[in-house]
This record gives structure tokens, C-alpha cells and sequence, in this order.
């Protein structure tokens, strides 16, 4: 069948247009950024040495150097970056020249992105704060004398627990605004259809949000965060393209354009890591995209890695705990790979291909209900 339909043509010119200005945008803006990095120095200070349970990191220390602390973090800056610049790029030139072209790619939107994207940039400046705190070191005699007060507390960055309670928080106001500011009370289930929930949609909309957060877990091996969330933000934008929500499928596209950019200098050896300002905004909006989507079922199929990667930690604390003993070699579970003699190019492209596969079963699953 050919499209012939002008304005679904437009549309989709529309939305790949972003995601290749994004892509280009954001590999020209990478050099300044790592020169930036690199320059000052902002990556971690220490290698990992204890688990969370405070047990000895055995796996973890053998197949990763100290060598790995000279990469800095913060790599997500590229990400939302790239996002809010283009957002308003396009919004201020829509509006100073009119024209039909640039109203077109104009993707910002009450209805639809203002919303993820106001996400995108409050969790992700709290993942920045999270970074900050483990890369810099103040150098001057007063500040340094105020951060070593400040160590016992915030050294090492955000604690786990309180990065779960701010998570929380962001899901709660998510939560609030969808079912009092826009009234939703039913949730979409293939083969059934929409179910009213009522009230129940706040504590589910917190719930999803908590369980995609995968608290940095994904970002352990060069590349691997990138992909994952390639297939991701790909998966909803075909969803988004096929409600007719164009400008989240465009917005969606956007963040894909950025990740690929992200990726091409992120292939092994690493040139830069993602951080929490790029692991936290990315799983708090996709989750915000999925209700926005109405297709938030599929999104444990479709982000089936962060669920896996969050799952296999947990499930090793409590064996732990309860059985005296690991479940795996080491958590998160692609660590246990590499425990088993997986090549770390290997893991990292086989769990691309697991992204793809189940995002594209995700998307098959929302699409044919």
C-alpha cells in the first residue's frame, strides 16, 4: 500500500527531519562537550569497591580497571541537551519567521510534549546534581573545608534510597497532573481494551515509573544505555506516529536522534558515560510517554532490559539475604556475563538485539489491540 495521504506524508517527513537534525546537532556538539569533561576532570574519583549490601565487589573489580575512572560522566548533557535546545529553536522560530515549514517542525505542544518534556529536564537536572557530586572536588580552602562537612552525607553522590524517594516524588506530581489536570482513570489493555481504574491510576503511574528507574544499572558497559534506549524511544515513536500524536512521535524521534549521536562516540572504548542526568530523565519520561501514549501495558515488554537489569539486583540482595548466597555471579546481571567470559562487546550487542526484538513485539502487541 502506498501512502498517499498529504498530511501523513508530512508527518512523517516531519518527525525524521527532527531526528536527523538531532543526530547531526548533537555529534558536532560532542567534541566541546567531552573537551569540556575531559578538561575538568569529571569523572568518578574511586572505582565502585562495595556493593549495596556492602559486600566485596569480587567480578566487578576483575574485569573492570581503575583505568575506567578516567572516563567522565554526564554524558546524558548531550541528551536533554540537545532536546530543550532544538524544542526551543524551533518554537521561537516558528514564531519570529511563520512560515509553513518551520511551524511545521515546530514539535512543542500543551497537549502532547510539554509535558515529557518538562520531565526530561527536572529529573535529569537531579541526575546532574547526582554527577556533580561524585565527579568534582572543590579546590578552593574555604569550599573544600564546607565540602568535607558535606562528605559523610552527599559524598559518592545521591544515596540509592534518596534518589528512589525523589523518583518518587517526580511520579507523584506526574501521577497528580494526569488524573486530576487531565482526567484519566482508565488504562489500555490489549485484548480487553479501556479499563476503568479510577483512583488506582495514581499509585500505578508511581509504581511504572519506579519500576523502569533502573538507577544507573544499565550504563555498565560501553554503549549499552545508548542502545537500550534507542529501541525504546524508537518503539513509542512509531506508537505515538500511529495514534496521530505527532509531535511526541517527533519528540521521541528527537531523543533517538541524540542517543545515536550519543552512541557514535560511545562504541568501545567508551568516550564518555551517560551518568544518572541521563539514566534518570530518560526512564522518568518514558514512563510519562507511555501514559500519554495510552500504552503503558506494553512498556515492560517494551523496556524489557530495565526491567531485567533493576529485577537481577534486586533478586541478588534478597538471595542474599534470605538464602545466605549469590543468585548470580554479580548484579546487574550483565556483569554476570561477564563473570561467565562474555566478551563486553558481546553483551552489549546482544542486549541490543533483546531491545529491538522486544520493542518491536511491544509495539506489535499495542498496535494490533
Amino acid at each position: 500500500m502506498i501512502i498517499t495521504d498529504p498530511e501523513t506524508i508530512s508527518s512523517i517527513v516531519k518527525v525524521f527531519i527532527l531526528g536527523g537534525v538531532s543526530f547531526i546537532f548533537a555529534f558536532f556538539f560532542t567534541p566541546a562537550l567531552t573537551g569540556f569533561l575531559y578538561k575538568n576532570k569529571l569523572w568518578k574519583k574511586e572505582v565502585k569497591e562495595k556493593a549495596i549490601d556492602g559486600s566485596e565487589l569480587t567480578f566487578f573489580k576483575k574485569f573492570h580497571s581503575t583505568g575506567e575512572t578516567k572516563v567522565p560522566r554526564m554524558g546524558g548533557l548531550l541528551i536533554w541537551g540537545t532536546v530543550v535546545l532544538l524544542a526551543f529553536l524551533f518554537l521561537i522560530a516558528s514564531n519570529i519567521f511563520d512560515t509553513p515549514f518551520l511551524n511545521r517542525l515546530n514539535f512543542l505542544s500543551r497537549e502532547q510534549t510539554w509535558l515529557p518534556l518538562f520531565t526530561l529536564v527536572a529529573a535529569s537536572i537531579v541526575g546532574l546534581i547526582d554527577d556533580v557530586l561524585q565527579t568534582v572536588r572543590p579546590k578552593k580552602k574555604l569550599l573544600s573545608k564546607i565540602w568535607l562537612r558535606m562528605e559523610r552525607y552527599v559524598g559518592g553522590g545521591l544515596s540509592l534510597k534518596f534518589r528512589i524517594i525523589l523518583v518518587t516524588i517526580i511520579g507523584s506530581i506526574g501521577a497528580w497532573w494526569f488524573y486530576f489536570k487531565l482526567g484519566q482513570d482508565m488504562i489500555h489493555i490489549p485484548g480487553i481494551g479501556e479499563v476503568f481504574i479510577g483512583l488506582f491510576y495514581v499509585p500505578l503511574f508511581i509504581i511504572f515509573m519506579l519500576a523502569i528507574y533502573s538507577g544507573g544499572v544499565i550504563d555498565g558497559l560501553d554503549g549499552l544505555s545508548g542502545g537500550v534506549f534507542a529501541s525504546i524511544f524508537g518503539s513509542y515513536a512509531v506508537i505515538a506516529l500511529y495514534q496521530g500524536q505527532i509531535n511526541i512521535a517527533a519528540f521521541c524521534f528527537v531523543i533517538l536522534g541524540s542517543l545515536l549521536a550519543f552512541l557514535w562516540f560511545n562504541i568501545p572504548p567508551a568516550r564518555f558515560y551517560m551518568g544518572e542526568t541521563g539514566i534518570l530523565g530518560l526512564t522518568t519520561t518514558v514512563t510519562v510517554i507511555a501514559f500519554l501514549t495510552n500504552a503503558v501495558i506494553v512498556l515492560p515488554i517494551i523496556a524489557i532490559l530495565l526491567v531485567i537489569e533493576t529485577a537481577s539486583v534486586i533478586l541478588q540482595l534478597l538471595s542474599k539475604k534470605f538464602r545466605g548466597k549469590k543468585l548470580f555471579l554479580a548484579a546487574p546481571i550483565h556483569h554476570h556475563f561477564e563473570a561467565l567470559g562474555w566478551p563486553h562487546y558481546k553483551i552489549t550487542m546482544r542486549f541490543w538485539v533483546i531491545g529491538i526484538v522486544s520493542g518491536i513485539i511491544g509495539v506489535i502487541i499495542h498496535l494490533l489491540s
